[in-house]
């Protein structure tokens, strides 16, 4: 995507720490439901449970570098897996 920001995630500088699997499933649900209406800083303030800093960046990381979110021109992230596509994409002949 052109227009389409690079994820800042600072995880070299920061205490990396590894999330748990209910913890990816809760913050990817979380940037599902709420796609498009909130900028990084907002979206660590509005999850429903408490993540440490560091932890959240790994996660977002995870999900940009797997494609399932994506940041806006105004820096908003964007939910954009699509599950549906990809069993298509699979299913096709000469795949």
């Amino acid at each position: 995507m052109e227009n389409q920001k690079e994820l800042n995630c600072n995880i070299k500088d920061i205490i990396i720490r590894n999330p748990r699997l209910e913890t990816i499933i809760m913050v990817e649900n979380f940037i599902k439901e709420n796609s498009g209406e909130y900028k990084k800083t907002e979206l660590f303030q509005k999850l429903p449970k408490k993540v440490m800093w560091g932890t959240f960046n790994v996660i977002l990381k995870y999900l940009w570098d797997t494609n399932k979110i994506g940041i806006d021109h105004k820096g908003y992230i964007t939910y954009i897996w699509n599950p549906e596509g990809f069993r298509r994409f699979i299913n096709r002949k000469g795949y």
